[in-house]
């Protein structure tokens, strides 16, 4: 022996001065082995290697098994070296010795024996003296280039400076340097990367003086690898399927995958993911035509990625014969390590064009691997590789499939969420008003914003709801919650709303039967077995404006107050009962009316428009006053300024603005009378409306209105309540149709009858009925009133 270390010194107690100028041999405890040694070291003077397992005697006289690894060295004459490594088993655990979880161990003590071990031993100038076969292939330097020069000499560079300054440190310390990783010195036109893992140990003579040092190399090339492979999977976790946007997930692949894995990839989606349809199991052929996919990734090593035909977002078509479409067939990768360019392939008969981009950008490797989640295909990945000079390995394939599985769950996620979000869209818009009929009341226009404008679909409703006697209803709305069941609440409330709005309700009576409704649909949805589940929340202003009088009658449920514009730009928020939100059933509702100027301008808005998480409900309440304060601007753009507002574009809530200007009937369109009640007077009614009639020229109407008018007055006489001093009101409104309003003191309501042949009496409603467009009861202040509308045009 003529070099010890510190590292052989602490595992088998004998300091450099005990054992160096020894032979070898008494350091090992069995006889039958010293004499294979000695048989070893006499044979062996070709260059070899040699691993094995042995007893070797420590100092204090007990056993240690270890493995020993024998490297013969190369040095400036043909004297025989080696150098033997040893590593006790006993220390390591279990799982090292089979080879399962080695990956865990210093590089330095994973020696299994068929693994290549790259030895150099230096001197105290830090030259190379001795050097096995191996290191040469392992870090690309010749053994002529090496010999009798430093590091840093046969291979300049920062690299070769940091490990010569490593050696130097145990070199003057004696403290070895265990796994260093290192890349290998290989010339510039190999792009593949190579890395070592080195150890140094200092060398020392009988007299504990430093000899030089060892280096000690395992190429950890797979090992990092592996390590890469999964870090890159890793980041799949963070990177891929950020959003619900399948087009965003097929990007977030492609970018995740170059250059690392490939230079060139691109990810095309079935027509139908993006739309959030069903993609079929199998994709192929379909009449005879290839369907179209939609590009949804696209990457490259170069800018602008020339390689491709089809830019992000456009259709993408393949040839009926290529291996996309036999990926689609099978569901299976296919796999091209070595890409068959040469004349008369698929390429050249059916996709010339393709054919030479391959050529022109010396595409020379291929994968092209399924995209398919819960047995439907969504789409192929296509992973290419120009620059980087080495095929695609088996290894490339699995992990490109671990990839496309995970960009898969995240698509086929998107996909159903897409699905889901336009049958709510849908849902949504059949729901929401398309236009307003509003006749002579009032003018609106209104905005309505999601929380989210490509994920979320909310709860807010509106309508304007025309009404008799030229009046219009108009309702905001605020289900709690987002998605298709907020949607689809919404319509139950909607629908309800305009069913008790037909009826006539004031804004008060119509909320609380909102409120009872909200109460039923929560317990019908709520599970029997735990009632507590029943909770459905909901808010709601609802306002009736008449334009013969002026006065706009308003209740509100749990709902933001409106705000009130003037025609000089003022802008008021009334002081309205605020009431308990819908489905609590707790204090009852109350009215108020107030009386507008005509231009007034009535803006219902939902709290997404003045509420913020970051501050309170009355800086946002400012902020739409101060948006709405522009007098003489239309109301489209009043609108649209008081929406843009909003401090983000994309709200946190749910965003829903109605303005409504008024208008008022003048006294033309408006006459009215006060009539006994007494039977005589059905003829001077039918003579009063026809008088009144030729007035507006409708002489078209006289005849089906006197027959109105007489019925109505007749049935307000026969079912009075008898009083003498009580009157019945008549009341003729021209506006977009032609009113005819009789009222009385009697507050029970006709019903439409179906007399039979022979009964005398109940057939004034059915006929009024049929002579009107439109006709109706509603509760006055000191009885009620009946209503009927007739078209100023007569139908054809």
């Amino acid at each position: 022996m003529v070099g010890w270390t510190q590292a052989a010194q602490r595992l088998v107690g004998y300091s450099a001065a005990e054992v160096v100028g020894r032979s070898a041999a008494v350091l090992l405890a069995a006889t039958e082995d010293r004499v294979k040694a000695s048989a070893f070291s006499e044979q062996s003077s070709a260059p070899g290697s040699w691993s094995g397992s042995t007893d070797v005697r420590h100092r204090d006289g007990r056993r240690i098994d270890v493995r020993l690894y024998v490297q013969s060295l190369s040095g400036p004459d043909r004297r025989a070296r080696w150098v033997v490594l040893a590593t006790d088993e006993a220390t390591l655990p279990s799982w090292a010795t089979d080879g399962s979880g080695v990956e865990s161990l210093p590089a330095a003590l994973r020696l299994p024996s068929n693994l290549p071990i790259g030895v150099v031993i230096r001197d105290a100038r830090l030259r190379c003296t001795w050097v096995n076969g191996t290191q040469g292939f392992q870090d690309g330097i010749p053994l002529q280039q090496r010999l009798g020069r430093r590091l840093t000499e046969a291979a300049p560079g920062p690299g070769t400076e940091t490990l010569e300054a490593l050696m130097r440190q145990v070199l003057e310390s004696g403290v070895p340097t265990i796994n260093v990783e290192y890349e290998a010195f290989l010339p510039t036109n190999v792009r593949r990367e190579h890395a070592l893992a080195a150890s140094f140990f200092r060398l020392d003579d009988a007299q504990g003086r430093a000899l030089g040092v060892c280096t000690v190399s395992v190429d950890v090339t797979e090992s990092r690898q592996a390590r890469e492979r999964l870090a890159i999977l890793g980041e799949a976790s963070t990177r891929i399927g950020t959003t619900l946007d399948v087009m965003r997930t097929g990007q977030e692949l492609a970018d995740l995958t170059v250059p690392f894995l490939a230079d060139f990839v691109t990810v095309d989606l079935a027509e139908s993911v993006p739309l959030g349809k069903e993609p079929l199991a199998r994709l192929g052929p379909q009449g005879g035509r290839i369907p179209a996919f939609c590009r949804a990734g696209l990457a490259s090593i170069h800018q602008a990625s020339p390689e491709s035909l089809f830019a992000r977002e456009k259709p993408v078509f393949v040839p009926p014969t290529s291996p996309f479409t036999s990926v689609l067939r099978s569901g299976k990768s296919h796999f091209e390590p070595i890409l068959d360019t040469s004349p008369g392939t698929w390429l050249d008969h059916h996709d010339p064009a393709r054919a030479e981009k391959i050529r022109a950008h010396r595409m020379h490797s291929l994968m092209v691997v399924p995209i398919h989640a819960r047995g439907a295909v969504l789409g192929v990945a296509v992973f290419v590789r120009m620059q980087d000079r080495l095929p695609f390995e088996e290894d490339d394939l699995l992990l490109a499939e671990e990839l496309v599985s995970w960009a898969a769950l995240a698509l086929d996620n998107a996909r159903q969420y897409a699905r889901e979000r336009s049958a709510a869209l849908a849902l949504q818009r059949f729901l929401l008003p398309h236009r307003a009929t509003v006749g002579s009341a009032v003018d609106v226009a209104w905005r309505y914003l999601p929380a989210d404008s490509h994920h979320g679909v909310g709860g807010d409703w509106f309508d304007v709801i025309p009404l008799s006697g030229a009046r219009v209803a108009l309702v905001v709305g605020d289900v709690v919650g987002h998605g298709i069941n907020a949607a689809a609440t919404m319509g139950q409330l909607r629908t309800a709303v305009h069913t008790l709005a037909d009826m006539d309700m004031p804004p008060d009576e119509l909320l609380a039967r909102l409120d009872e409704q909200v109460i039923r649909l929560a317990e019908a949805e709520a599970d029997p077995l735990d009632p507590a589940t029943a909770t459905m929340a909901a808010t709601c202003l609802y306002a009736v404006y008449d334009p013969v009088t002026r006065c706009c009658t308003m209740a509100r449920a749990g709902h933001p107050p409106p705000a009130i514009i003037d025609p000089h730009g003022g802008v008021t928020f009334p002081d309205l009962p605020s009431g308990a939100p819908l489905g609590l059933g707790l204090v009852p509702f109350e009215s108020v009316t107030l009386e507008l100027p005509e231009g007034s301008v009535l803006a219902l808005y939902t709290d997404g428009l003045v509420e913020a998480r970051n501050q309170d409900i009355d800086v946002g309440m400012n902020r739409l006053a101060t948006a709405l304060a522009q007098p003489g601007l239309p109301l489209e753009d009043l609108c649209s300024s008081a929406v843009d507002t909003l401090p983000t574009r994309a709200p946190n809530d749910d965003v829903t603005l109605l303005l409504a200007q008024t208008r008022s009937l003048s006294p033309h369109q408006v006459s009215s009378w006060q009539l006994p009640d007494a039977p005589a007077v059905v003829s001077r009614a039918r003579a009063l409306a026809t008088r009144q009639l030729t007035q507006w020229g409708l002489e078209h109407l006289i005849e089906s209105t006197q027959l109105i008018v007489s019925e109505l007055v007749t049935n307000a006489v026969r079912h009075g309540n008898g009083d003498c001093n009580s009157t019945i009101g008549l009341r003729l409104i021209r506006h977009e149709v032609l009113t005819c309003e009789v009222s009385d003191t009697s507050h029970s309501h006709p019903r439409l009858r179906h007399p039979r042949a022979t009964d005398e009496n109940g057939r004034g409603i059915l006929l009024v009925k049929q002579l009107s467009h439109r006709w109706g009861t509603r509760r006055a202040p000191d009885g009620k009133l009946i209503w009927a509308e007739q078209q100023l045009t007569p139908t054809p």
